[in-house]
Formats: C-alpha cells, structure tokens, sequence
C-alpha cells in the first residue's frame, strides 16, 4: 500500500469506565469460543510453570522473566484476537480459527517480500527482544544490589522488597515502569489492527500511540486491570492465567474495535466488515 494513499485510522475517544464492558465481552467470547479460548490460558499457565521450574533457585532471573513474559503477551494472544473477529461476524469460533491464524496467517499477504508480510513477525521479534532486555536489566540489578544472594521468592520479599533503608525495590519497579509503559503503549492496539486490516509496523504502532495520547485516563485504567488480574493470575500459583489470559486477549480485541475505525483501511481478507459501535448499531 503506497504511503501516499494511507489514510490514517480514526480514533476514538471513550469514557473512563468503558475497559469494564471489554472485560463483559471478553466473558461472553470465552463462553462462546469454549476450550479453544480456554486452552490459551492452560498453555501460558503450563509455560509459566516452566520458567518457574528452571528459575525456581535463581529468583533474580525469575522475577525479570515471568514480568518479560508479559511483554510479548500481545503477540501470543493473536488468535484470541482472531477467535473474537470471528465471533464478531458470526462466525464459527474453534479450533480452525487458531490453527488457520498460527499456521497460514501468511496466506492473507499478496507480496510475500513486501514489509507488510512481515510486519507481525517483526513486531513479536521487537518485543521478544524487550522482554530479553528486562530479563537481562533485571537480573543484573537484583543480582549486583540486592544485599544477600537473592535465590528464593521469599529471599526477594525480605531482602528487595521490604527492605529498610534500601531503595532497590523502587528502583526495580520504576525501571519495569520506564520499561513498561512505552511497551504499553506500542502494543495496545497495534496487533489486533496488524491482524485485521493491511497496516504497516510503523503505522501500527503509530496508531497504538495516537490512542493512548487521545484517551490517557482510560488507557491508564486499562493497563491497571491488565496488571492487577496479571498478579492475580501469578499469585494463584499461575492456575489463575487459565481464566485470565484468555479474558484479557478477547477484551484487547473488544478494546482495539472501540478505540479504532480502520474500516478505510483494507482489509486483511475480503469479507472484513466495516465496524459499527455498540451504540450505534
């Protein structure tokens, strides 16, 4: 698609309570897409037991891995995305639909050199590689800080988090924040729109920024329930991401469809419909 015929998407602007109803919705596509939405969770519930099982004795690798894990989430619910696309038309959600998204996404690009071909695939790689960067940030701060050898979760409470007349446990959370929120910001709609309308990486993300700049107090409510149910979901012995990555994928896509009209934009397959709000239906 020529830059110059590149109309850009309009955003919308929305009220403080509105990521409430994506978290609705988000219920009603679980229920709807049965285990094929439930089974994401179960994987990233089973992955995340994996990385814990590795780092189990090396608490400052663990911690800057389960919180980089969550960096790339938004690429790894791309077939969420697609699972709530589908029932959005009335379409059958399963199982087809997240083989079809994981195994021929590449059969919706007519120029299989062109940037718009990889343009997911370089947004998942930018990510991994700022979750790798935390990781590595993260570990190197706790393991030449911390006072003692940090090797156990309660090892981190006593010595990082409560400890007295030591800032390391600020410093930890303001760096994850730095780290976080321009990440936050690049990816709140950038892989739904990816997914769903022929875009380029850079215009994506551009998009992503244009809605957060537009709606800041909402934005900033959102990445709060995203977080808060994100810990919830860690804290229940990782059981707790059955539920809670597959709400949080159908409702990033219920987010991008209220937040974003690409409908000018074309589509990724040629039976995409245009998007109507709820209200105005």
């Amino acid at each position: 698609m020529p830059s110059s015929a590149f109309t850009p998407p309009l955003v919308r602007t929305i009220g403080l309570m509105r990521p409430m109803a994506w978290l609705a919705l988000a219920w009603r596509d679980m229920a709807r897409a049965g285990w094929s939405s439930f089974a994401h969770g179960i994987a990233l519930a089973v992955f995340g037991a994996g990385i814990v099982a590795v780092a189990h004795h090396r608490f400052w690798l663990l911690a800057g891995a389960l919180s980089g894990f969550l960096v790339v989430a938004p690429v790894l619910a791309t077939s969420l995305y697609a699972l709530s696309r589908a029932l959005e038309r009335k379409e059958t959600a399963d199982w087809g639909v997240v083989f079809k998204t994981w195994l021929n996404w590449q059969n919706s690009h007519f120029n299989k050199w062109g940037n718009d071909y990889w343009c997911m695939v370089q947004f998942g790689a930018l990510l991994a590689l700022a979750a790798t960067g935390w990781v590595l940030t993260s570990a190197a701060l706790i393991t030449l800080l911390a006072p003692v050898p940090i090797n156990t979760p309660l090892e981190f409470v006593h010595h990082v988090m409560l400890a007295q007349d030591s800032w390391l446990f600020e410093l930890w959370l303001a760096l994850g924040g730095v780290m976080a929120a321009p990440m936050f910001a690049s990816s709140v709609v950038s892989m739904p729109l990816l997914l769903d309308r022929r875009i380029s990486l850079l215009q994506a993300v551009l998009t992503s920024w244009r809605t957060v700049l537009a709606n800041p107090v909402p934005m900033a409510f959102w990445a709060a329930l995203i977080m808060g149910f994100t810990l919830l979901g860690l804290g229940s012995l990782l059981l707790g991401l059955i539920p809670v990555i597959p709400m949080l994928g159908h409702a990033s896509w219920h987010a991008y469809r209220d937040l974003v009209d690409a409908s000018a934009l074309p589509a990724r397959e040629a039976y995409s419909e245009p998007y109507i709000p709820q209200g105005q239906r």
